[in-house]
């Protein structure tokens, strides 16, 4: 059952938003909603799913991490650590696989294909069946590109919120690894926020470190993972407070979302770490 109680959620109020819904979970496992029921794109949070989807299919032997997809050198490991060498949106590589962390679309679209052929349905399809379905994620579909194309509601991302919190469809090994840095120290551009040197990234979900500025908070460990997309949406974990939080909205990033998201992730933090 979700509350709507939470002082933080007062902030959202000042937001430069048409619609808005955000959430929270507590160290205890409690969900808390307030805002907007309906359906948003949540651009590329999507990410984050394909690549949950996509470690289902490692575990049930569909696929490998190490099976080669693209050019010569590039794996399903480097396309969901974003350095398999693909430029934003262009099927041409700019540098070989591992040597820096290049914020790709493509490179999801080209894992969506990948999983698609081995396990022999359409990605969509298997997207629902592996993870919407069983999370009860109702009102989840992609409808486009495996990288950016989710629509969801706050109820939804909630129930994907807690899997990432306390995983139930992968193993408790490969979450970690999911969550864990890949590729070393790399440097890499997170998009919006600029170059980072190392740029922390696991198998989808990016990895604070010490990046800073950033669009989760002052007060969020280094070991924080999640994503956060153009339409105005994010979800992270920390692992350490073992609080999440996540946000849609139907304005996309920019300015406004680094004013007002880590104020939010802090107040959050905050409330729900004296709880």
């Amino acid at each position: 059952m979700a509350s709507t109680d939470l002082a933080a959620f007062d902030l959202v109020s000042s937001w430069p938003v048409e619609r808005v819904a955000v959430g929270a979970i507590d160290r205890k496992g409690e969900i808390h909603l307030f805002g907007d029921r309906g359906t948003f794109r949540i651009a590329s949070v999507s990410k984050v799913m394909t690549a949950w989807a996509t470690l289902i299919a490692v575990e049930d032997g569909s696929v490998t991490l190490d099976d080669p997809v693209g050019t010569d050198g590039c794996t399903l490991r480097h396309l969901l650590a974003h350095t398999g060498g693909y430029g934003f949106d262009t099927r041409d590589a700019i540098v070989s696989p591992g040597k820096k962390r290049i914020y790709s679309n493509t490179g999801y679209d080209m894992i969506g294909a990948h999983v698609a052929e081995h396990v022999e349905m359409d990605f969509d399809e298997y997207l629902a069946e592996a993870v919407f379905a069983p999370l009860g994620m109702d009102g989840a579909d992609l409808l486009g590109s495996p990288a950016k194309d989710v629509h969801c509601t706050i109820d939804d991302l909630a129930k994907f919120a807690a899997e990432l919190r306390t995983p139930s469809l992968i193993a408790a090994s490969t979450a970690h690894e999911a969550t864990t840095n890949q590729f070393g120290d790399v440097e890499g551009v997170v998009p919006g926020l600029g170059k980072f040197s190392p740029c922390n990234w696991g198998l989808g979900p990016e990895i604070r470190g010490h990046k800073w500025p950033h669009w989760t908070g002052s007060r969020n460990s280094s070991s924080t993972f999640g994503h956060f997309g153009g339409s105005g949406s994010f979800v992270w974990v920390d692992p350490v407070a073992h609080i999440a939080a996540f946000s849609l909205a139907n304005r996309e990033f920019d300015d406004w979302a680094m004013q007002y998201w880590p104020m939010f992730s802090d107040a959050i933090l905050d409330e729900l770490g004296r709880k």
